[in-house]
């Protein structure tokens, strides 16, 4: 397999409108899974909360999951590196109310406490320490807050479908878009968040549904238009979850701990 190799995060930039309109780009398979991973998350989100929340979208890229979740109601910030990736999601923005900032996931710049809840979709796997960026996840978060995440499991499997088979049959994959050793084992994901004050109370997989899939791909390098991924039990390819910030002791008269 790889011996090494760094990611390659910088072919963000150049999407513009393609995060919203390319067929030959894995970025169509990501707007396919993107359909199942709202519907989860703002399910969760109303079974958790009261009303509407303040979301924090780490990584949001063109704005798929922060612009839905601003129709849903909620209070959305959406951060990413990519200035141009901002744009495109400000540009798609029905709501005219996400709140686009260009920010470091290592270093947020907001007090603690600032949100509800933080979406991490597709992050995890493209950073060096993600136990370092979970715990300024968890810092942010107010106790009781929720932190969603997707990202893929380490292991052969994921190896051969995420990387080798987009590499072989989807045009236009960068290389180095994903590396096995960066990927993460749903126990490693668990033990990192509990590390951070969290817990993780829910996990499912999602995988692509076979019958959805144009075979032609093989031969032509286009995702099909009518491509579709759906929830499963299994978590070997890939995953989604929920963890739920631990409220911890309250603070009483005296500096004495009230549980």
């Amino acid at each position: 397999m790889e011996n090494d190799p760094q990611i390659n995060n910088s072919f963000y930039d150049s999407y513009g409108e393609r995060w919203y309109t390319s067929y030959d780009d894995p970025v169509a398979l990501l707007r396919a899974e993107h359909r199942v991973k709202l519907e989860w998350i703002i399910t969760h989100l109303s079974d958790y909360l009261m009303g509407p929340g303040t979301v924090l979208d780490v990584g949001c890229g063109g704005g798929f999951l922060s612009n839905g979740l601003a129709l849903a109601g909620h209070q959305v910030t959406g951060i990413d590196l990519s200035s141009a990736s901002l744009e495109v999601a400000r540009n798609h923005d029905q709501t005219m109310s996400v709140r686009y900032e260009v920010a470091d996931a290592f270093k947020l710049p907001y007090p603690d406490g600032s949100f509800d809840a933080l979406t991490a979709m597709d992050f995890l796997e493209h950073v060096e320490n993600p136990q370092e960026v979970i715990q300024e996840f968890s810092r942010v978060l107010r106790p009781g807050g929720l932190f969603f995440f997707h990202t893929f499991n380490r292991n052969i499997f994921s190896w051969l479908v995420v990387i080798k088979l987009l590499e072989w049959f989807v045009k236009n994959t960068p290389k180095n878009m994903h590396v096995l050793r960066l990927f993460i084992k749903p126990e490693e994901l668990k033990r990192f968040c509990l590390n951070s004050g969290m817990e993780v109370v829910v996990m499912t997989g999602i995988r692509p549904v076979l019958s959805s899939i144009d075979w032609e791909m093989v031969k032509t390098g286009i995702v099909s238009k009518e491509m579709e991924f759906k929830l499963t039990r299994g978590t070997l390819l890939s995953y989604l979850g929920m963890a739920i910030k631990k409220k911890g002791p309250r603070q009483g008269p005296f500096g004495i701990k009230l549980f």
